[in-house]
């Protein structure tokens, strides 16, 4: 970037000062934290208050938001969440208690929370939801844990966990974490799970699948029900990974495919921004069989009273300091009762309508992975481009250059130059349409001027660098000029 950080803008020039000096003598600083702990220079600007906000005020328009921009990011679900959501989660009476107060001063707190498990009970399914896990992964670990608790106290023996091989990158990660070994089911020619080679591995030894529906390409497994079949007669559990939850709002539930249990990202279903990795929610909501395994506490009714319940007979205990990300379980609250049942299956609806209609604008242009008719989210691979010069990552950055923030590049792994599109059901139809303009005249551009391509951004801030030097060696330390 070639504007000046804030300490290069310091020239040492008098700066004026506005206001009237203390009436009480200034204690020394030294008379108040050690020695030990003071420096004994710091070199902070010199700029008056006008230019600081004007520093930062410039910096902020320099980012990539979903208020200023759009975000295509498969599987990320990076959709503009109403700002109402924010205010009220900011209120007083949420912002100003303490998970150490005793449970009568936070009756409020935990009543919201009480009123939101029953609602996620009735759009999964599921009988019990835990709000402790801090995001997706944390989520999938407690569901997990569970399982492997719940087949420990059974006495089952159990060794193995399925996983299809376009799942998200943290199913065999949580997987291993929890002692498991992985066994990768490979997709048939339609992108979804074969029945047949499941019946092939599955056997005793197998303590659940992980799988997400849609999958990671987008597609309903229509074959749900005789997967959920295959694993229960072996004693298996299905996992629902709900990273991809938000097209199947109001129109069928977890509970009904044969899933024991389902985490849900509420900072992506159901109104949490969640850039630069937080803040998060991966509640886990389970089956009967899985209550008496749940973390500690829950909250339970007491006639008219909240309170924490910590009497679960098999809990995997705690996961988590305190109860969660409070704030989010706010958002999430006031958005599922702003929008009613009749909202959420608009939500569902709409993603999948938008993420069709780009399929169908861009079909002639880009191939796609999986020509089935796809849900929230549509996979394409960019081979044909990689042929005529220009590969998936080069595409994705030019799309920079029109205000358009890239979407996920080689994801799923089992797509060649593949990028994934979620256009989300907040976005208007004259976005979408811009988006698929822009990537008509990608394509055609890589046949005009190809190295334009290949060597963009072109009018970002930042142009192309060295990611993968970025990332091993990043150089985070400023040095004042001159010193």
């Amino acid at each position: 970037m070639d504007k000046k950080v804030i300490f290069d803008k310091d020239k040492n020039f008098q700066k004026s000062s506005y206001f009237k000096k203390p009436e009480v003598p200034l204690a020394k600083v030294e008379d108040i934290f050690p020695k030990r702990s003071l420096r004994s220079s710091l070199p902070l600007p010199n700029l008056g208050e006008l230019d600081v906000i004007r520093h930062y005020l410039h910096l902020s328009e320099l980012n990539f938001s979903v208020d200023t921009n759009f975000y295509p990011l498969g599987s990320c679900t990076m959709k503009y969440n109403p700002k109402i959501n924010e205010d009220l989660a900011h209120l007083d009476g949420f912002t100003n208690i303490h998970p150490f107060q005793d449970s009568q001063d936070v009756e409020g707190a935990l009543e919201l929370i009480y009123n939101l498990e029953e609602l996620l009970c009735e759009i999964t399914g599921m009988k019990r939801f835990t709000f402790q896990p801090s995001s997706g992964a944390h989520g999938e670990l407690a569901g997990m844990l569970m399982i492997r608790k719940f087949h420990e106290t059974k006495g089952n023996i159990k060794t193995k966990v399925i996983i299809p091989d376009s799942a998200h990158g943290t199913n065999p990660a949580t997987a291993s974490m929890c002692g498991y070994q992985i066994q990768v089911i490979e997709s048939n020619s339609d992108g979804l799970i074969d029945t047949g080679k499941l019946r092939e591995i599955i056997d005793d030894s197998v303590a659940a699948i992980m799988l997400t529906n849609p999958n990671t390409l987008g597609l309903f497994e229509e074959d749900i029900l005789t997967i959920s079949d295959i694993v229960h007669s072996k004693g298996g559990l299905l996992y629902y990974d709900g990273a991809n939850f938000n097209p199947l709002l109001g129109i069928t539930k977890p509970s009904l495919m044969g899933f024991d249990l389902v985490h849900l990202n509420l900072h992506k279903t159901f109104s949490t921004p969640h850039g630069c990795g937080g803040p998060g929610a991966g509640v886990v909501g389970v089956g009967e069989a899985l209550e008496d395994f749940l973390p500690v506490p829950l909250v339970k009714k007491d006639q008219d009273k909240f309170c924490f319940d910590y009497e679960v007979r098999h809990s995997i205990g705690r996961l988590r300091s305190f109860y969660g990300n409070f704030g989010v379980l706010v958002r999430a609250y006031a958005y599922i009762l702003r929008l009613g049942g009749d909202g959420l299956l608009r939500v569902a609806q709409n993603s999948t309508l938008s993420a069709n209609y780009i399929k169908e604008k861009l079909k002639n242009y880009y191939q796609v992975a999986f020509p089935k008719k796809c849900m929230h989210e549509v996979v394409f691979t960019c081979q044909s481009q990689k042929e005529r010069g220009a590969s998936a990552f080069d595409i994705a950055k030019r799309l920079i250059d029109f205000g358009i923030h890239p979407p996920t590049m080689y994801f799923p792994l089992i797509v060649k130059e593949a990028l994934m599109v979620e256009p989300t059901e907040t976005e208007s139809k004259q976005t979408l349409d811009y988006f698929i303009q822009t990537m008509i005249d990608i394509d055609k551009e890589i046949s005009l001027d190809c190295e334009k391509v290949k060597t963009s951004p072109h009018l970002a801030p930042v142009k192309r660098v060295d990611e993968v030097k970025a990332a091993r060696f990043p150089n985070l330390k400023w040095e004042k000029p001159g010193v």
